[in-house]
């Protein structure tokens, strides 16, 4: 890990959020709870489909042996195209906590989560062993969460993707660019999203970009973590997870560190 930053600790700060457009309330209220304001950077928007073939998937989603959904976008897309509380109870896997209260709000019953909320975490549920010769239906969108679909049928499963929504892509406005140019306190970059933090560094102007890579970025998992620092950030941490109150605890660690 490396060194963080010293600043005072009753200094305003921002935290940048790259989630998907309108999706910014969690992390703006956690770090609100920090002393820091949100500057929103959306990479790209959600839209669930409605369409028959992704209903037929769905439907033969049912009668597998596991449903991996991959983020609470999955499960609220999905619960717009069938009842949730009609699958089978234990056969239901969610990547985090979010998630799964996602899908228990829409119905569902017995989900497995894991503690570690990411791909790695999921993958070393006891759900997720075991799956020579069963059918595993991902309930997700298109791109994102590679590693999963590959170690479920490199586990011998069969897999069954459903892209029940799909990112969007949106072009970062001038004016964002220009205001994050003018920010006048520190900032730390919150990363929950290696695909996003990709789409939004190539649009970034150059001056901007070598001044994100000098500040704290806080990723939500070790894999993101190596992915900023490949991307040249030379400050990333590790958050407790994806969570929202996570990123933002750990965005204002990285600035005020606890003395030793």
């Amino acid at each position: 890990m490396n060194s963080r930053a010293h600043v005072p600790a009753d200094t305003a700060w921002y935290l940048i959020s790259l989630r998907p457009s309108g999706q910014h309330d969690g992390l703006r209220r956690a770090a609100a709870r920090h002393g820091a304001r949100t500057v929103a950077v959306s990479p790209w928007r959600l839209q669930a489909r409605d369409d028959a073939a992704t209903r037929d998937q769905l439907l033969q989603a049912q009668a597998c042996d596991r449903l991996v959904f991959t983020s609470p976008a999955a499960a609220s897309a999905a619960a717009r195209l069938m009842p949730l509380g009609q699958l089978k109870a234990g056969s239901l896997v969610a990547v985090g906590q979010g998630t799964a209260r996602t899908l228990v709000r829409h119905g569902a019953a017995a989900v497995q989560a894991p503690a570690r909320m990411d791909s790695e975490g999921l993958l070393a549920l006891p759900a997720m062993a075991g799956l020579e010769g069963k059918r595993v239906a991902l309930v997700t969108a298109p791109g994102g969460r590679g590693m999963i679909a590959a170690q479920v049928q490199a586990r011998g499963a069969l897999l069954l993707r459903v892209d029940v929504y799909e990112r969007v892509p949106l072009q970062v406005p001038s004016s964002l660019w220009s205001r994050l140019q003018a920010l006048d306190a520190p900032a730390v970059l919150a990363v929950s999203s290696g695909e996003a933090l990709e789409r939004v560094l190539p649009q970034m102007p150059p001056a901007l970009r070598r001044r994100w890579q000098e500040q704290p970025v806080v990723a939500a998992s070790a894999r993101l973590a190596q992915l900023a620092t490949t991307l040249g950030f030379a400050h990333a941490y590790v958050a407790a997870g994806p969570l929202p109150g996570q990123l933002a605890a750990a965005a204002r660690d990285a600035l005020f560190p606890t003395p030793a």
